[in-house]
């Protein structure tokens, strides 16, 4: 549902450069966020400087390979110091298995072999070495490249050891059909655009970045020549990092008063759990949820905005003509505020990740994709117990929201003024189960989640065992789902 935001950790300790330490005390801000800032500042000004003066027109791919990779290793190191040796563990031991390994299998040594380090990773640096409740610890980079390498991985597979046949349409446009060099392999894995704090992106379209065909790509995806162009264009990235960076620094600002007005610690307080009635914890959850966003935004918009600078990310021509940038987006704000429905939410949320989940869990296993992707989503996300019961939450509602949709929407439909109850009701509910289900992927523990949940009467648990024991599971809607996601499920096979 979520992923751990780089700008949020609240630890006075650090592993990586000190240089920066006199700043970090004049601004009373933890040396380890003053870092990440710092780095994502520097990243976003050497895009600009990638974008014009290492042009693929004017420099060879192999010299913006090397750039963007030292760049990339020197954030890292800087940032994590030590513990930067263990990204460059996973991503030599994977090239290893890249290279060797049998098409056939490729897949599931390279998804075993990084899932299993980065779950020791986070065990370790929490349970046995105690190093804290960090967001900007070297966990955050080691999650992207996982995405990243298992990614590759199956994409690898996808186009040496399988039938063009038994591909979707979109695993057929992503499939890689040629390994890539180990220089290719750093490069998209350790880029100083997305090392530090993602996103997650396809072989395929970072190489085209890099050789300067991924804007053309994307042109002669659409019919651009009926949006009013009669050669192909060079759009400029300028508008939508700007934009991007407005929306920045707002988050910046709403987290630096509303979050630090409504810290998630105040759920736990005597007066939430003990007198507050049902519905004023219920309005309270929602707001101290609202708060914890921001930091995401800021995070996750400023990491797409520094592709976008270095000319990445373009996604095509929308219906009004204009150009996109939002191939690498991790979240689209309106769409998650006006949410209708946990599926809506889902997919503007965490995007790439979702993208993700998708390529190397959902769309793979023939049976209980719904839940699997859940569990695998919570042990990427780490080991505290807040994420299971955040997750294990969120297939439960998944579920009943689902039965809810399928029995009911078809009787709102009928009119604009039932639409607009509907829409107005199923808004409020999907804004408070959201609030409800993410609130132990914050508080991590055990004990604050059960206090915080027998405090709610485990209200939505409750109703969603209801609705899934008495509300009739529709057969068609699994059926319109199997076509679209899962290409081979009859098969009965995990590809």
């Amino acid at each position: 549902m979520a992923a751990e935001a780089p700008a949020a950790g609240l630890s006075h300790r650090t592993t990586g450069s000190t240089c920066l330490l006199p700043l970090s005390e004049l601004l009373r801000i933890p040396l380890d966020q003053v870092n990440f800032v710092a780095c994502q500042l520097f990243a976003l000004f050497a895009a600009f400087w990638f974008r014009i003066y290492l042009h693929p027109g004017k420099t060879s791919s192999e010299v913006r390979h090397a750039f963007a990779t030292i760049l990339g290793i020197y954030f890292v190191i800087f940032c994590f110091g030590w513990y930067s040796i263990h990204l460059f563990v996973l991503v030599l031991m994977c090239y290893g298995i890249l290279v060797t390994a049998s098409v056939s299998n490729i897949h599931r040594y390279t998804f075993f072999v990084a899932m299993g380090y980065l779950t020791i990773c986070h065990i370790s640096r929490i349970y046995i070495f105690h190093y804290g409740i960090l967001t900007t610890d070297f966990s955050g980079p080691l999650m992207i490249v996982t995405q990243k390498i298992t990614t590759l991985a199956f994409q690898v597979h996808d186009g040496l050891g399988r039938k063009a046949e038994d591909l979707s349409g979109e695993q057929h446009q992503l499939a890689v059909k040629v390994k890539p060099s180990f220089l290719e392999y750093l490069s998209y894995l350790l880029n100083f655009m997305s090392v530090i704090a993602g996103p997650c992106n396809n072989f395929k379209d970072y190489v085209a970045f890099i050789e300067g065909r991924h804007i053309h790509m994307k042109l002669l995806g659409v019919n651009w020549k009926h949006k009013g162009f009669h050669s192909l264009p060079e759009p400029s990235p300028n508008r939508a990092v700007i934009q991007k960076l407005c929306v920045t620094s707002l988050s910046l600002l709403l987290f630096l008063t509303l979050t630090k007005t409504f810290p998630i610690t105040c759920l736990a307080d005597d007066w939430f759990v003990h007198k507050a009635d049902f519905l004023t914890r219920l309005l309270y959850l929602y707001v101290v949820m609202q708060a914890t966003k921001p930091k995401y935004y800021f995070a996750w918009t400023l990491a797409d905005a520094v592709n976008n600078a270095a000319g990445f990310g373009f996604s095509g021509v929308d219906k009004s003509g204009n150009f996109c940038w939002d191939l690498l987006s991790n979240l689209n704000i309106w769409k998650i505020e006006t949410a209708t429905s946990l599926k809506i939410y889902l997919e503007n949320w965490n995007i790439q990740t979702a993208a993700w989940l998708k390529c190397v869990c959902y769309e793979r296993v023939p049976w209980y994709p719904t839940v699997l992707t859940f569990i695998l989503s919570a042990l990427w996300h780490g080991v505290y117990p807040g994420y299971y019961f955040t997750f294990l939450t969120g297939v439960l509602v998944t579920l009943a929201a689902r039965a809810v949709r399928n029995n009911c929407r078809q009787y709102f439909h009928s009119s604009k003024a039932l639409k607009a109850v509907y829409d107005l009701v199923t808004w409020a509910t999907t804004q408070l189960a959201v609030s409800y289900i993410a609130a132990p992927f914050v508080m991590l523990a055990v004990e604050p989640t059960i206090s915080l949940y027998k405090s709610m009467y485990f209200y939505l648990h409750i109703l969603s065992l209801l609705v899934i024991l008495f509300l009739p599971i529709k057969p068609q809607a699994y059926a319109s789902r199997q076509p679209r996601t899962l290409n081979s499920v009859h098969k009965k096979k995990i590809d």
